[in-house]
C-alpha cells in the first residue's frame, strides 16, 4: 500500500522533493489560488505553520491553476505574493493540476485514499485540504469552505498520535 512518503514533488523552486523527508510529521497537503475567494485562507495556514510546525506539523501549499484560471502566474510569481501578501513562509510548491490525466501523482493517490462527497474522487475547487497522519496515511479530506481554523482539533489529535 502506498503512503504519502512513496511521492516526489517540486518545490516552487523546481527542486524535487522527497515526502519521505517528512517521515513522522503530520502533513496538510492544500491545492492553493492566489486569486480566489478562498485566498485569504494563505493567512490562516500560514498561522497553523507557525502554531504547530514546531510540534511536527508540515503545511505543504500546491498551487493550482485549474479552477478559473485563478492562479495564472509564474511560480516566482506565486511565491512572491504568497510572501508579500500573506506572510508565507511554509513550503509552496510548484504549480500542479489536482485533476485530470495530468494530475500530479500525489493528488492521484490523496483522491484515491480520501474520496469527496459522494465518493467522487474529483477535486471540486481551490483549497482543498488533505490531512496525512505521522505513518503516511491519509486521515482525512476537508473541502475550500472549512478553514484552516476549523481544522485545529484534528491537527492536534494526529499530532499526539503515536
Amino acid at each position: 500500500m502506498a503512503l504519502a512518503y512513496d511521492f516526489e514533488v517540486l518545490d516552487i523552486q523546481g527542486k524535487t522533493i522527497s515526502l519521505e523527508d517528512f517521515k513522522g510529521h503530520v502533513l496538510l497537503v492544500i491545492n492553493t489560488a492566489s486569486s480566489c475567494g478562498f485566498t485569504p485562507q494563505l493567512k490562516g495556514l500560514q498561522n497553523l505553520h507557525e502554531t504547530y510546525a514546531e510540534k511536527g506539523l508540515v503545511v505543504l501549499g500546491f498551487p493550482c491553476n485549474q479552477f478559473g484560471a485563478q492562479d495564472a502566474g509564474s511560480d516566482e510569481e506565486i511565491h512572491i505574493f504568497c510572501k508579500k501578501n500573506y506572510g508565507v513562509s511554509f513550503p509552496m510548491m510548484a504549480k500542479s493540476e489536482v485533476n485530470g490525466e495530468g494530475a500530479a501523482p500525489l493528488f492521484k493517490w490523496l483522491k484515491s485514499q480520501a474520496p469527496g462527497l459522494l465518493r467522487s474522487e474529483g477535486i471540486k475547487w481551490n483549497f482543498t485540504k488533505f490531512l496525512i497522519g505521522k505513518d503516511g496515511q491519509v486521515l482525512r479530506r476537508y473541502g475550500s469552505n472549512d478553514s484552516p481554523e476549523s481544522l485545529i482539533k484534528d491537527i492536534e489529535v494526529a499530532l499526539k498520535a503515536a
